[in-house]
């Protein structure tokens, strides 16, 4: 047989270079199981504050159950990470490895769905519970200031109630003076201005009855946003707070109904269509036909004033009434867990640490079959005997060994051995071969 053919510089450099990768490994090896083991019980126990945020009864038989889901989840992590440790470096062709990377994948969503979201609960759980509370005192403070713009639009018409009743006022004045009819003194044209600016009078002292009520919710409202507003940075457990901000939460959204239906922009609707429509006429007291006549030209131009300035009024009222209302606002008790999903983007760093204490042995897979790969490619091209360091060659010479005196020692091996064949008088020796018959060739 020929020489087999040295190795190259290049290949014993590759050699040389798998060993010592090797060598790492071997090393690295001793601990890994234990660092895996330490980040799965890390993850479960993060997981069983997480759990037992979300279950209602503190019994026994819930404290047995989370503990059970943390163990799974532990066990779980733990399992699916040495199975990926162990056989994705392992494996060569890219279906293969593709189909462990799938496996990786979907096993990571899992991981996610089953512990992650819990792991962030328990690390940010309370926070994420406050931040609920902040942001519905933000909504209610929202529905409180536009509930009493509303209202104090409404009490505004206060102001165009005045200016009409004040128009009326003077008109009457003017008539009383004889500047409009013609007649002086108080007559048929006189009473007609004058009920309507005692109607005027009375909407507008409504109106002022009106506003002390409308201040006096406003502040009470603003308590007890106070009150609402310190409850989310109180100190304590923050279910505890939760409840006593729920109360307050439900006499806040009473106030604001309350304070939706002190606007007096219906009142002051009705009130101007009433004021054309519902006139008493008098009786024209003219002395003569033409005085009557005169009172009565004078009275159809009031009425059309008077028509014109309930337009207006009702108008005023009713873009008064178009205010887009504030949106209804309702306290909903949440979750640690559901708060951390629910604002997820305030709590980053806490989702990244709890993901990236259930995914980071990913990470090792991807170093060890990174680290597998350089050893094959170190050894390509090399033959197994090239390979072999002195402590394996020293074992395989052993193992040689071993079974070659194992063969000697078996019953089979010592029946095929030949037997030993005397020695004749002539002195021939052992290794004389024996008598041959000749074959006769035809």
């Amino acid at each position: 047989m020929a020489d087999r053919e040295p190795m190259s510089e290049t290949q014993a450099r590759g050699v040389r270079y798998a060993r010592e990768l090797e060598g790492h490994l071997t090393w690295l090896d001793t601990f890994s199981g234990t660092a895996l083991g330490v980040l799965a019980v890390a993850s479960g126990i993060y997981t069983y504050l997480g759990v037992s945020s979300l279950l209602d009864d503190n019994g026994a038989m819930s404290a047995f159950a989370a503990i059970a889901y943390s163990v799974a989840v532990s066990v779980g992590i733990f399992v699916f990470w040495s199975y990926l440790l162990r056989l994705f470096p392992a494996v060569r062709t890219t279906r293969a490895r593709m189909g462990l990377l799938g496996a990786m994948g979907l096993g990571s969503v899992a991981i996610i769905a089953m512990s992650s979201w819990l792991n962030a609960a328990a690390l940010a759980g309370s926070a994420a519970v406050e931040q609920h509370l902040a942001e519905t005192v933000q909504d209610y403070q929202g529905a409180l200031e536009r509930t009493h713009e509303i209202a104090l639009s409404a009490q505004g018409l206060e102001r165009d109630v005045a200016r009409v009743r004040q128009s009326f006022e003077d008109l009457s004045e003017q008539e009383a003076a004889g500047s409009l009819s013609g007649l002086a003194g108080r007559g048929a044209v006189f009473r007609v201005l004058r009920q309507k600016s005692a109607e005027l009078s009375g909407l507008e002292a409504q109106i002022a009855t009106q506003t002390p009520l409308v201040n006096d919710a406003f502040a009470e409202g603003n308590q007890i946003l106070s009150r609402m507003r310190a409850l989310t940075v109180e100190p304590g457990p923050v279910e505890a707070r939760s409840v006593e901000f729920s109360e307050q939460a439900v006499r806040l959204a009473g106030l604001i109904t309350r304070l939706r239906q002190l606007s007096v922009a219906p009142l002051v609707e009705r009130a101007a269509q009433d004021l054309a429509a519902s006139v008493v006429l008098p009786e024209l007291d003219g002395s003569s036909e033409e005085q009557r006549g005169a009172q009565g030209a004078t009275i159809t131009s009031v009425l059309e004033v008077l028509a014109q300035r309930a337009a207006t009024l009702e108008r005023a009222a009713q873009d008064v009434q178009s205010m887009p209302p504030a949106a209804d606002t309702t306290y909903t008790p949440i979750s640690s867990a559901d708060a951390v999903i629910l604002y997820a983007r305030n709590f980053v760093p806490s989702w990244a640490g709890a993901i990236a204490i259930d995914l980071l042995p990913a990470v090792l897979v991807m170093i060890l079959a990174i680290t597998q790969g350089a050893i094959r490619s170190g050894r390509e091209g090399a033959a197994v005997e090239d390979t072999l360091t002195l402590a394996e060659l020293r074992a395989a010479l052993a193992a040689v060994r071993d079974v070659d005196a194992a063969m000697q020692e078996s019953p089979a091996h010592k029946r095929a051995a030949p037997a030993p064949q005397p020695s004749d008088e002539g002195g021939e020796s052992e290794d004389t071969p024996g008598h041959v018959t000749p074959i006769k060739s035809t």
